[in-house]
């Protein structure tokens, strides 16, 4: 397939733009160039309110937002897990994300601000994440949510943190999840031989490059990789888990290994949906206010939410 347009035009834009490469930059200035330079918002619809709050995590509060949706609860609840390669990005870079979500699927969706690398390296952030599911779980029916109908879900390093959790929770007994909602995760770290990371090394925004400065940057040891809590794809049995959507992008290196992990949860007997979106980059549904098959792959998203809800 050939670039889509729209895809094409934003990465000229960017291209021209100069910002030098991620993975040149010290973590304090990497985050302030993404933050200074958002991309537009993800279109989303009214919601009845959104309340940041703090709650308790394993070594100390956790920043989270949540959005109520419209309507009469209880509602459904999504547990969203931010990306940003474990070192960038935060509650305000996927605000629009979290609205779109939680308006097109009529769910309660909270969204989680987890501790970040390297000044909190593997396992922070999924100690975090999981404390988070466990506090959501505990307090749904007080925020107007059905404990019985979560779903955990994430787009690239929230993707990884979001299959990782359903894998905690299932060998804890609980709590019980209905789905998990991945979008472009990461399921291992470093180059491991998949085509997509040859074939997208340079030039599709996220690079090679990106992905090992992360990956520097979060585990603490090269044994790290090894551990199913940072490469879920090398977990030993994912039977027992709950139903998957899984999305991924034709010009992403991140895009086999999503696939790969996808494949092996069909095999596990997990109900399986695999979606690859053509001609689009890395985390193309964050950058759906200029791209119309990250609309797309939100509207997929919400349609599949509604669906495991129902």
């Amino acid at each position: 397939m050939t670039l889509d347009p729209q895809t094409q035009f934003l990465l000229q834009q960017m291209e021209a733009a100069g910002a030098p490469p991620l993975y040149t930059l010290p973590v304090e200035a990497a985050r302030a160039m993404v933050l200074e330079h958002p991309f537009p918002p993800v279109p989303f619809g009214p919601l009845a309110s959104i309340e940041d709050r703090a709650i308790p995590g394993p070594a100390g509060d956790i920043p989270v937002r949540i959005y109520t949706p419209e309507g009469v609860g209880p509602f459904p609840v999504l547990v969203y897990y931010h990306g940003g390669g474990f070192v960038i990005l935060n509650l305000d870079s996927h605000d629009s994300l979290c609205r779109a979500l939680a308006g097109g699927a009529g769910c309660l969706t909270i969204s989680v601000d987890y501790r970040l690398a390297p000044e909190h390296k593997f396992p922070a952030a999924p100690d975090d994440c999981l404390a988070a599911l466990r506090w959501a779980a505990a307090n749904a029916a007080e925020l107007g949510g059905d404990p019985a109908q979560i779903v955990v879900g994430g787009d690239s390093a929230g993707g990884n943190l979001a299959t990782v959790v359903a894998l905690l929770a299932r060998d804890a007994g609980g709590p019980p999840l209905a789905g998990q909602l991945l979008f472009c995760p990461v399921t291992q770290h470093y180059d491991t031989g998949f085509p997509s990371y040859t074939e997208n090394a340079e030039g599709y925004f996220l690079t090679k490059s990106d992905m090992t400065w992360f990956s520097d940057h979060y585990l603490r040891s090269p044994g790290d990789v090894d551990d199913f809590r940072a490469s879920p794809l090398r977990a030993t049995e994912l039977s027992g888990l709950p139903p998957a959507l899984v999305i991924t992008a034709e010009y992403d290196p991140l895009r086999d290994e999503a696939e790969a992990y996808a494949q092996r949860l069909v095999e596990a007997g997990v109900p399986t949906t695999l979606t690859r979106y053509p001609g689009v980059i890395h985390d193309f549904v964050m950058m759906a206010g200029v791209i119309d098959l990250g609309q797309q792959g939100i509207a997929e998203a919400n349609a599949w939410l509604k669906q495991i809800y129902a």
